[in-house]
């Protein structure tokens, strides 16, 4: 379980990401996603089951100068159709709420803060990034809030459910409009 084991599977999830770095092909599919050249993308974090890339991964420190926590960036445009419907409906405020209210919920939260951390560390170090600027910074409002749930679900996609309780929680709210396991790419 990732948790307990939160540093080798930091690494061996980096490693994963490292020995399929991203191809001229994921670029361009992601920068037709995005509208947007995909800058700092160093692999696909999550594929659709068609193969699409789902989230990046992005180095912790874009064009050796500008210091970027969003290790992991959601960028299909269904996936993010889905979370900002869910974001318009008031989810954010309630699951913060929820978090205040739910400490298993929130102690999960905060292991997925731990984790996220633990990933964009071994990655940093592996590009030589300096995170000095993002420190202790993770993504989505981690671990006192809910602030994003584009960043949470991007989590989740490329980390595998367990690691945030709240981006399986939406993945589950999600599932009539997005599924990463059910093609819905055009």
């Amino acid at each position: 379980m990732w948790p307990q084991h939160r540093y080798t599977t930091a690494s061996a999830l980096v490693d994963e990401f490292m020995a399929h770095p991203a191809t001229d092909e994921d670029i361009a599919a992601v920068g037709a996603q995005l509208g947007r050249f995909p800058r700092g993308m160093v692999a696909v974090g999550a594929r659709c089951v068609c193969g699409q890339p789902l989230t990046t991964v992005t180095r912790p420190l874009v064009e050796g100068k500008i210091p970027f926590p969003t290790t992991f960036y959601l960028t299909h445009p269904g996936a993010t159709k889905a979370i900002s419907h869910v974001e318009a409906a008031g989810r954010l405020t309630e699951l913060t709420e929820q978090l205040s209210e739910d400490e298993e919920l929130a102690a999960g939260y905060q292991r997925a803060h731990e984790a996220y951390l633990a990933v964009r560390n071994e990655l940093a170090e592996r590009l030589s990034d300096s995170q000095e600027h993002i420190q202790g910074i993770t993504a989505g409002g981690m671990p006192e809030r809910v602030k994003c749930l584009h960043a949470v679900l991007a989590q989740t996609l490329a980390m595998g459910p367990g690691v945030n309780p709240v981006g399986d929680l939406i993945l589950g709210e999600i599932s009539d409009e997005f599924d990463p396991n059910v093609c819905r790419c055009q």
